[in-house]
């Protein structure tokens, strides 16, 4: 059945007809939140990684518990859906990561402190999107050691930062369509 994805839905029953999807892409993107501290953000970036069918690595502790009471407290209906992995610490997640995907496997760490910027660079299916905590960012001796893999989502205006998951979904989304992912 072809579907018109600017069509409105004639009832409840069509909305599932008329949603505009993608296959996914494999090897998926994978989002990294080095010690979130705010259980919303987390929850919308689980969201995100969700729609995009990308693995969600926390790594180091949280601010915040997601056993399922918690999760469930919160309403977060799609938790199921998410491909959550949790790690110790930062070498953890990169021994886990590089083992799966690679020894040359692209991790992309993102701060408002350097000078390239996300929409500058190529990143390629199965790379990792790495964001710091919401009150610091990601550590300058982590971004020191990977210097060539920084990069920044630009702003014009004033603000420190993007929220986590806005920053999150402009990463991800940015990264699906410079692939192709998205047609």
């Amino acid at each position: 059945m072809n579907v018109d994805p600017t069509s409105t839905p004639s009832s409840e029953s069509d909305a599932d007809d008329t949603r505009l999807r993608v296959p996914p892409l494999v090897p998926p993107f994978h989002i990294v939140l080095l010690e979130p501290e705010i259980p919303p953000n987390t929850g919308n970036v689980a969201r995100i990684c969700a729609a995009t069918s990308s693995p969600l690595h926390l790594v180091g502790p949280l601010g915040f518990r997601i056993d399922e009471h918690a999760v469930r407290r919160a309403g977060l209906d799609y938790w199921h859906l998410v491909d959550l992995r949790r790690h110790l610490d930062w070498p953890h997640f990169l021994h886990a990561f590089r083992r799966e995907r690679g020894p040359d496997a692209r991790v992309w760490l993102f701060t408002g402190k350097t000078t390239r910027s996300w929409f500058a660079v190529d990143p390629q299916p199965g790379d990792a999107l790495v964001f710091g905590r919401e009150s610091v960012g990601l550590p300058r001796e982590l971004c020191e050691a990977h210097a060539d893999s920084t990069v920044a989502i630009p702003t014009s205006g004033g603000v420190r930062s993007h929220n986590l998951a806005n920053a999150v979904a402009i990463g991800i989304y940015e990264g699906l369509r410079k692939v192709g992912a998205l047609t």
